[in-house]
Order: C-alpha cells, then sequence, then structure tokens
C-alpha cells in the first residue's frame, strides 16, 4: 500500500513539473486558498522564470543558479517553501499580492532587480515558483494567512518627535530589540530608559550591546540583522512598509511578528524611530552619531 501511494505521488509530481525532456505542465492545479491556476500559466511562468530568474535561483529553483556563486545575500530558495517579506504573520502563506510587489519593486540591498513584467507575466511567474514547493502550496487544503492591513498612522507629521522617543522606549526596553540588532542610545540613556520602563536604573550592561548578533535562519544560513543606520531595509522603502514589516515579521528568520506583542502605537512608534536612525545611512553624522553613544 505504501508503495502504491509512493507511486500516485511520483505520477502527480511528474504530472506537475515535468521530467527529464518534457518541459510543459498538463494539468491545471489549485494553490493555496483555492487559488486555481490553468497549465499555461504555469507553462508561461517557466518561461519567464527561465529567462529572467533561473540564473540566480537555479533551475530547481533552490538558489544555487550560476550568478548566485559569491553573492553577499543569498538567492532565495524557493524549495523551502518560505518567503522572508509577507504580508501575514511570519510563518503562514503570504498573499500573491505582496510576492508581485516585491518582484516588481525588487529587493533593495541584494541581487534581486526591479522587473518591468506585466500583470500577466508576473501573476504567473509566481504561480510557477510555488510549484518548487508542492507540498506547501499545492492542494486546496492549503490555506493563507490572514492579511495584515496597514492601519492609521497615530502620530503623523505633527507629533513625529513624539513618536520617535516612544519608539525609542519600546525598541530598547520592552521589545529589547538590541538582543539582535544593536542598541543606539549610551549607557547613560540606556539606564534612564530602564527607570522609566521599570522603575530602577540599569547597572549592568551586556558588553554586545553595539553589536549585531548574527542569527540562525530557516533558509540554510546564518541571517545578519541590519544595522539600521547602516544596511539597507531589504523590503522597506517607507514608513508603511516598516510598519507593516515589524507587525508581520521575517519569515524564517529570528525577527518575530510582533502584532500580538505590541500594541498598534508602539509599532507605528518602533517604525518612526528606526526610520529615523536610517537617516543616517550615507551621512557624514553618522560616525559621530555612533562615537557619542558608545562613549568613543
Amino acid at each position: 500500500m505504501k508503495i502504491l501511494k509512493g507511486l500516485l505521488v511520483l505520477s502527480l509530481l511528474s504530472t506537475l513539473i515535468g521530467c527529464e525532456g518534457q518541459n510543459e505542465f498538463r494539468e491545471d492545479v489549485i494553490m493555496a486558498g483555492g487559488n486555481y491556476v490553468k497549465a499555461d500559466t504555469l507553462n508561461l511562468g517557466k518561461r519567464i522564470y527561465t529567462e529572467y530568474c533561473m540564473a540566480c535561483h537555479g533551475d530547481k529553483g533552490d538558489g544555487n543558479g550560476v550568478a548566485s556563486m559569491g553573492m553577499s545575500t543569498p538567492a532565495r530558495n524557493f524549495t523551502l517553501g518560505i518567503m522572508k517579506f509577507g504580508d501575514v504573520v511570519s510563518g503562514e502563506l503570504p498573499h500573491d499580492g505582496i510576492i508581485k510587489m516585491h518582484i516588481k519593486r525588487g529587493l533593495k540591498g541584494s541581487a534581486m532587480l526591479p522587473w518591468d513584467l506585466s500583470e500577466t507575466q508576473v501573476d504567473a511567474v509566481v504561480q510557477y515558483i510555488k510549484t518548487f514547493a508542492p507540498d506547501t502550496w499545492i492542494g486546496k487544503d492549503k490555506q493563507l494567512g490572514a492579511k495584515l492591513e496597514i492601519t492609521k498612522d497615530p502620530f503623523g507629521l505633527a507629533r513625529k518627535s513624539s513618536a520617535i522617543e516612544q519608539g525609542k522606549l519600546v525598541y530598547h526596553m520592552s521589545a529589547n530589540c538590541q538582543s539582535c540588532h544593536r542598541a543606539y542610545v549610551s549607557h547613560e540613556e540606556l539606564s534612564k530608559l530602564n527607570q522609566i520602563a521599570y522603575g530602577e536604573k540599569m547597572t549592568d550592561f551586556d558588553p554586545t550591546l553595539y553589536e549585531v548578533k548574527p542569527q540562525e535562519s530557516d533558509h540554510g544560513y546564518v541571517n545578519i540583522p541590519p544595522d539600521f543606520t547602516w544596511h539597507e531595509l531589504r523590503s522597506v522603502q517607507n514608513l508603511e512598509d516598516m510598519y507593516l514589516r515589524l507587525a508581520a515579521g521575517v519569515g524564517g528568520t529570528a525577527m518575530p511578528a510582533w502584532k500580538d506583542t505590541l500594541s498598534d502605537q508602539e509599532i507605528w512608534a518602533v517604525a518612526y524611530y528606526v526610520q529615523s536612525l536610517m537617516e543616517f545611512k550615507d551621512s557624514p553624522k553618522r560616525k559621530e552619531f555612533l562615537d557619542q553613544i558608545e562613549g568613543k
């Protein structure tokens, strides 16, 4: 019985992705969320993928394309079925719209360039990419995560300074973001923040306070949390993107979804604070700022 079941699975996969010398999909499939995808769409997606994506992501979608060697940011391994930047809580399956957006916009600080594809083309390649992880994406029983909406900004430009100050407190205290990233306040200010948050001054400081801490990931490589004054944030182009990334987290990494841990106002505040730190990138004031907080 097990042998028969195995043969049926192999037969299904052969129908879906073809075999050596057979490159066309012959059957329509149902993707996660009940998305009915025609074989013609998958065949179009494969042709587009082969032309534009295979050099980096590989013919098997495993991120081992000929152009991937030496990349500082590894090409995404689609066979894992993990999307880093979604519009759902990390770990859940994202909606097609966010995947299409990243293909069209690209990912900053990586080799993933913006692609000028039509809606038909980008939809086709998204569906084809999913076939690299059939156990994750294919089947009417597969569910998409609940889509996170960008809520109304409770601060606005009029209260930007207040948002940054609150974000600084949340970042260094309740969210403890420096446990992976790094701190952006001096020992003295950190002690004051601790007194505000917990009623007592801090006297014992982590020796790695001003270092980013490499983290294990589910992507097969160590993930380096960004220093917000230096690194590009791959999926973030504006304040709203920042809010969504904080709320949703980053799939397959140590970056959690803060949606159910922080209040909505706190997430917006951290978004403002991180955006203020990003303004130091490529600025002559960056070194002065960091030297000052590190006591150099």
